[in-house]
């Protein structure tokens, strides 16, 4: 169950489809979203650029013509918080965000300009992605959405997994359980490499696991061609988004056709 979701943006059009699965994750969670942005103290506020959630929740028949803030909670029981952050490093005021809240789910997208733009850049500090252990659902360049972009319903079905002995894939199936299981989809686990590892069902036996060809981004990229998200667990080193620094799951991100779940190994624990 998600009941805390975050939502960075720079404010950019790219990050759209980030802020309705954000959106739309809330209103499936009855949880609570913060939308952040983190901008010079130097520059003024940037409220009026904000995501507009009650538009949005219009447009997709939640809400009526009309409705107040307060309608939001009250409608969809969903808490919705805008939060501006003054520091002249957007990726430590973001970070120091994360680290006091601990939201269950952070959404973003990796393609926007600005502050999100470099944090995927690889502009985080070790200290702090070693303190920042979280799942990330990304969206990238050419990412494709598992939501009705008309009424905002979310229609997740396969879900793409693939595993490896290292980092070890124990507890991921219990962890999307408790992520997406509401949403009913298929968890679909695939190994590259000829001796697949032990999965656990969560109900004492064991999940199976289907063996492909290729090399782990061929076979990660080919598996994805027809899911609706992607799951990796990663080596996360340095915590949170630190498999974004020049490796398989930056190769991935950039090139997946569809969503992308980042499960950092503390996190499956």
């Amino acid at each position: 169950m998600i009941k805390h979701i975050v939502h960075p943006t720079d404010l950019s059009p790219q990050g759209e489809v980030a802020f309705h699965h954000a959106l739309a994750l809330a209103l499936a969670n009855k949880a609570r979203l913060d939308l952040i942005h983190v901008h010079d103290p130097a520059e003024p506020d940037h409220f009026e650029r904000f995501p507009k959630v009650r538009e949005v929740l219009g447009g997709w028949g939640v809400l009526p013509a009309g409705a107040t803030v307060e309608d939001i909670a009250q409608t969809t029981g969903v808490t919705v918080g805008k939060v501006e952050i003054r520091d002249v490093d957007a990726v430590e005021g973001m970070m120091r965000f994360l680290g006091e809240h601990r939201p269950d789910l952070v959404v973003m997208a990796s393609h926007g300009r600005g502050a999100v733009g470099r944090w995927l850049a690889g502009s985080i500090s070790a200290e702090l992605m070693h303190d920042s252990h979280l799942p990330t659902l990304l969206f990238g360049p050419g990412a494709r959405g598992f939501i009705d972009p008309g009424n905002g319903a979310l229609r997740l079905g396969r879900v793409a997994v693939p595993v490896d002995h290292d980092p070890s894939p124990a507890g991921i199936l219990r962890r999307l359980e408790q992520l997406l299981g509401p949403l009913a989809p298929q968890f679909d686990l695939f190994h590259a490499g000829e001796t697949a590892p032990e999965v656990h069902d969560g109900m004492g036996g064991t999940a199976n696991v289907r063996l492909v060809g290729g090399t782990p981004v061929e076979a990660i990229l080919a598996e994805a061609a027809n899911a609706d998200l992607l799951a990796m667990p990663t080596a996360g080193r340095k915590g949170l988004l630190g498999m974004l620094r020049g490796s398989t799951t930056e190769r991935v991100l950039h090139d997946t056709p569809c969503a992308l779940l980042a499960l950092p190994p503390r996190d499956m624990r």
